[in-house]
């Protein structure tokens, strides 16, 4: 029988980048504030965590970042001027960002790299399991990756990377995950893992998207990790210890995801994202969808 591991409630989400790529946009607005569609980008995330059943959420921010507390915090005078107007629908949209979920927020002062900015968040998990969430990965809801993410954990105890399989020329992008079969369709066991390898050096073509549910034993080990690639204390280095010697914090697996994932990092596929979700919107869709079906076939 599978042993079951204590049930995760909290959820990391970094949040102090500066957001080069999408300058001047980015100069005076976080970069998770960008609207996708008509929703800022962090939205998606937390409203996964929370589909996930995990409703204590921590951002990891840094300067310039106030927006993201505003955003997911209550505004009076906005709801009041909205129930005076009797516009119940947008009011409940307004007051859907602040229901989500429990809030915390932690600046990372010092922007050493995303190992850096999940040891910030250890003194709020302390010895719990807890999920990281990067905010530039949007995973379409219809496929609830975290969700069995978390139920991997549960029945194995240890860490879980999400996973997915891209084109070999694709994979000095991200972390690279060396893999063994098991059992399960979508599982792996992650045996090394290596940040952003020459292709001709990748031990597979499996690479890291930004999703984790992680052992509390990462935080022993991030504190003693060297900067990396980059300069950076990259949390693959961290993980790829834990992934060599299980007796520190368990096993480490893998979800090979085949859903549906949007990268708003990167400006081309922000758009795609933004194209994508707005064409499968029942309000928006079917107008979007011709205008867009006659502007192709005009510009082709």
């Amino acid at each position: 029988m599978t042993e079951s591991h204590p049930r995760i409630s909290k959820a990391v989400i970094p949040a102090a980048g500066l957001g080069t790529r999408f300058l001047p946009a980015t100069k005076a607005t976080p970069k998770e504030m960008l609207p996708v569609v008509d929703k800022p980008a962090i939205q998606y995330v937390v409203e996964e965590a929370a589909s996930a059943g995990l409703d204590d959420v921590l951002m990891i921010t840094g300067r310039n970042k106030r927006p993201l507390e505003d955003h997911f915090d209550r505004n009076y005078e906005l709801e009041s001027a909205l129930q005076k107007k009797g516009d119940a629908s947008r009011l409940a949209k307004v007051q859907e960002s602040s229901d989500l979920a429990t809030m915390h927020y932690v600046r990372q002062g010092d922007p050493r790299g995303l190992g850096h900015a999940v040891l910030c968040a250890a003194p709020h998990v302390g010895h719990e399991p807890f999920a990281v969430l990067l905010g530039d990965d949007l995973i379409d809801p219809r496929d609830p990756l975290l969700a069995r993410m978390v139920e991997v954990q549960e029945q194995h105890g240890g860490s879980v990377i999400a996973l997915m399989e891209v084109a070999p020329e694709q994979i000095h992008l991200y972390g690279c995950a060396a893999v063994d079969a098991t059992d399960e369709g979508d599982l792996v066991k992650v045996t090394g893992l290596v940040e952003k390898p020459d292709p001709a050096d990748a031990p597979s073509n499996y690479a890291i998207i930004g999703r984790y549910v992680l052992d509390p034993h990462i935080f022993d080990i991030l504190r003693k990790t060297e900067p990396g690639r980059g300069g950076e204390i990259q949390l693959t280095d961290a993980l790829q210890q834990l992934a060599a010697d299980e007796k520190v914090g368990g096993p480490v697996h893998g979800v090979v995801f085949k859903g549906r994932r949007y990268d708003t990092g990167d400006r081309g596929d922000y758009l795609r994202a933004i194209v994508r979700l707005a064409c499968e919107r029942e309000d928006l869709g079917p107008d979007f969808r011709s205008w867009l079906r006659s502007y192709v076939a005009e510009e082709m």
